[in-house]
């Protein structure tokens, strides 16, 4: 067996918690696996937890709560480690943030712009820019470098989730960036398909009506975790877990899916877009 590794809990509030719950778990004699039976988490997320590599979600808390006999405190405070926010990112967006990195896949519909784990930097600064017109360039970078950092679970061969991204066609057409700045963003989105790391599907301009013509969503499944569902509109965003509505959205993402171009064609159409752009040809 592996030496245990120490929780330094002075490093953050998030690995604070995560020593205090160690200890109490310890202090009561339990195993991970033996803290968490009853609950819908596996023994994983748990340890994730006391490292401080993952947010504590309020209904395991709970459940720890009354296993431990700890009067609430885990439910009480688990507040303020989710409130301890990440520089760049919204408030609203820190569930998803840590969630991102742990899901085994991810599928995502954003009919109006490409998704933030697909942008490059010129779109993400013009998407920044257009949302905050009046931010010093200093929040603009913190922002826009945070957004790219997502990105980077694309490149760890062993937590790459199963992504899968639907477009609107309008998206190839759309005039957010210079010619060469879309062909640029429109070319990453290729090499990451080309590479085995996303999916990516169109959604044909013409297609008629469709489930999902109102919102966004981003859905993610967990291998220690129930499925979660998010929604976003410009200023706010909202984490959805309640079984039956993630059922919802899980189907009507599924109809989506069906009413788009099959992945290959989908991958050639952004390629032809990509081309159009590199030589300035105006697409209809």
């Amino acid at each position: 067996m592996g030496q245990r590794k120490d929780i330094d809990g002075s490093a953050s509030v998030p690995t604070f918690y995560g020593a205090e719950l160690r200890w109490k778990r310890e202090q009561a004699g339990l195993t991970l696996q033996q803290l968490v039976k009853g609950s819908f988490y596996g023994q994983s997320h748990l340890s994730e937890i006391e490292r401080g590599e993952r947010r504590m979600p309020a209904e395991l808390a709970e459940h720890v709560d009354r296993v431990l006999g700890t009067d609430g405190f885990f439910a009480r405070r688990c507040e303020d480690v989710r409130n301890a926010k990440r520089r760049g990112h919204a408030d609203y967006f820190e569930r998803v943030l840590e969630a991102e990195k742990h899901a085994d896949s991810i599928e995502e519909w954003c009919p109006t712009l490409i998704p933030g784990l697909l942008q490059t930097d010129a779109y993400a600064r013009a998407v920044v820019r257009a949302t905050h017109p009046l931010a010093p360039d200093e929040e603009v970078d913190e922002k826009v470098g945070a957004r790219l950092e997502r990105a980077r679970l694309f490149e760890d061969d062993h937590r790459t989730p199963m992504y899968w991204a639907i477009l609107s066609e309008s998206l190839l057409r759309q005039p957010v960036l210079p010619p060469e700045h879309a062909a640029e963003q429109l070319e990453r989105i290729a090499a990451l398909a080309r590479r085995r790391r996303i999916v990516p599907q169109i959604l044909p301009w013409n297609c008629g009506p469709h489930p999902f013509m109102l919102g966004t969503a981003k859905i993610m499944t967990f291998p220690d975790a129930p499925p979660l569902v998010y929604t976003e509109a410009l200023h706010s965003g909202d984490t959805i877990d309640e079984p039956a509505l993630v059922k919802e959205y899980r189907r009507s993402y599924d109809q989506l899916r069906a009413a788009a171009l099959p992945p290959e064609a989908s991958l050639a159409l952004i390629e032809e877009a990509a081309e159009d752009d590199r030589n300035g040809k105006q697409r209809e």
